[in-house]
């Protein structure tokens, strides 16, 4: 089970973003969006790469095939 916040945000990861992006467009706090990336990575749906000072989450190819069902 996904669950709204964590469907939201796969969805809005159809391009790599960041945690404080994320926050912005979905209208979640940034902590628990960062609780969200972490469960969500740790089940192998995102992965997390630097970019300058940033983190980067990007939906893995799992994610793609799960939200396309």
């Amino acid at each position: 089970m996904l669950g709204r916040s964590r469907t939201l945000l796969l969805t809005e990861l159809e391009t790599p973003a960041s945690t404080t992006e994320l926050a912005h467009r979905t209208g979640l706090s940034p902590a628990g969006v960062s609780q969200n990336l972490t469960a969500l990575r740790d089940a192998g749906l995102v992965s997390a790469h630097r970019a300058g000072r940033s983190v980067l989450y990007a939906r893995t190819s799992i994610a793609d095939s799960l939200l396309a069902e």
